[in-house]
């Protein structure tokens, strides 16, 4: 066991980080890249500025291999788009000479299990993995003595549906629905200027999407903006603004503000979708808003729903999941969406990410499972403590090496918001009538009449 290779699954920033651990602990990492080259994932929001500085993006074992090669560091107070974190730290990384003839890529994993056992039998589970992968139209499998899947999530987007489901006609108008962050304002341009375009989601993703859609239609007026939310208030996705100890992040917030504001998008709140269907050109929404049904015609729709991991390569190995986020047990009050809108999550490793299967780990944003709020500098240090831990240095493992920004603001924000917001609905009523008897119901009004092609009243 101790001659084989720890697997690494993803050749990612969090993947490679774990290789160059490895390696610093004196063990030996082999690492498995679904795409053609390291960090391919990323390629496909190249466009896209993380809310991160360079300070937080780069891991101290990975910078070790990097300056060794003769690698000048980015400025650390910067905030690095997608492409500039592939080009100055995730491609250099994996051609470093220790990493470089240890990754195998187009190689996607399919399955990994023990060597004789499923996961039924109790016995002999000590003995090695093996992962089995597709490369080059052929099947291959390897061993290794531990597992790091480090894979991530953004192959597997959720669908649409707010019960986790498909809502009926997903399918069939596929070809009109995006995922994760398009390039609005580049490649897919076209698609966008001049037509109508629905984003659903209040994630950073959605807001990315939402600021580029708004940059377009000041160029070409005739481009429409509409955004689905499932909450009756945006004020969680604007987020803490100014005071945010990350300000890409807080920029991103105070940037929706204004545009809300400006009338240059149209929220659609307490939105339950329910159908799609084609017309011609044009894809029909239906939909509930505050319980009531709405209808109307968008061109594109841009799915920023979220992701959730993919565990079917993982049928035969002991995975041990919270019901709710698909992380482990451990992790799952640490990083809950419900409790960790906008605050920090504290840092943790190899105890709380250790699965029932032994030397098994899930590390990065697959580590959160469907929670949204990880950061690239917790991945970093999820895998420090894990390989800390598999060279028997328990006490570096359970020891916390990494300060996360704060921010702690933002239920604060949205509280005062939320009663000056009803206090002044409460005093002068919606669209000119008498005060609404709920909050939704003024929202109704507005959508409705936005939808109509009226002016809003500006209650939502």
């Amino acid at each position: 066991m101790t001659q084989l290779p720890v697997a690494v699954i993803g050749a990612g920033p969090v993947g490679l980080a774990a290789a160059a651990h490895l390696l610093a602990r004196g063990l030996e990492p082999v690492v498995l890249e679904a795409g053609p080259s390291a960090g391919h994932a990323i390629s496909q929001w190249a466009h896209v500025r993380m809310f991160s500085p360079w300070s937080f993006n780069i891991d101290a074992a990975a910078r070790v291999l990097l300056e060794r090669a003769g690698w000048t560091p980015p400025k650390a107070s910067r905030a690095p788009t997608g492409a500039e974190l592939l080009a100055q730290y995730v491609i250099p990384l994996a051609a470093t000479p220790e990493l470089a003839p240890r990754i195998h890529y187009d190689a996607k994993v399919v399955a990994v299990a023990r060597a004789t056992r499923d996961k039924l039998r109790d016995d002999g589970r000590d003995e090695p993995f093996v992962v089995r992968y597709r490369q080059g139209g052929r099947l291959h499998t390897i061993s290794a003595r531990v597992i790091i899947d480090a894979s991530g999530t953004w192959s597997t987007p959720n669908p649409l549906g707010a019960n986790g489901l498909p809502v009926e006609g997903e399918e069939d108008v596929a070809r009109a629905i995006a995922t994760g962050i398009p390039d609005v304002r580049g490649t897919d341009r076209p698609l966008h200027a001049g037509r109508t375009t629905l984003v659903v989601g209040s994630g950073h993703s959605a807001i990315n999407v939402l600021l580029d859609l708004v940059s377009l239609r000041r160029t070409d007026p005739g481009t429409r903006v509409m955004w689905g939310i499932r909450r009756a208030d945006p004020s969680r996705a604007i987020g803490g603004g100014a005071a945010d100890a990350l300000a890409e992040r807080g920029a991103l917030g105070t940037r929706l503000e204004a545009a809300l504001a400006a009338g240059d998008i149209e929220l659609v709140p307490s939105f339950a979708l329910e159908s799609l269907a084609r017309d011609g050109e044009k894809v029909v929404v239906a939909a509930r808003t505050a319980g009531r049904p709405i209808r109307f015609a968008v061109d594109r729709i841009v799915s920023a729903t979220g992701f959730r991991p993919d565990i079917a390569m993982l049928r035969e190995v002991r995975v041990g999941l919270d019901p709710a986020l698909e992380c482990t047990p451990a992790l799952a009050p640490l990083i809950d969406p419900n409790l960790h809108s906008c605050g920090t999550v504290r840092p943790h490793g190899a105890a709380q990410l250790a699965h029932p299967e032994k030397n098994f780990y899930i590390a990065g944003m697959k580590s959160y499972g469907r929670a949204p709020t990880f950061l690239l500098a917790t991945g970093h240090e999820q895998v420090r403590s894990i390989a800390a831990a598999l060279a028997g240095d328990h006490a570096a493992a359970a020891r916390v090496e990494l300060n996360l920004p704060q921010t702690g603001v933002c239920s604060v924000r949205i509280a005062e918001k939320t009663e000056a917001k009803v206090a002044a609905e409460a005093a002068a009523g919606c669209c000119g009538g008498p005060a609404p008897a709920s909050e939704d119901a003024c929202c109704v009004a507005d959508v409705e009449a936005k939808v109509a092609g009226k002016t809003g009243c500006g209650c939502s």
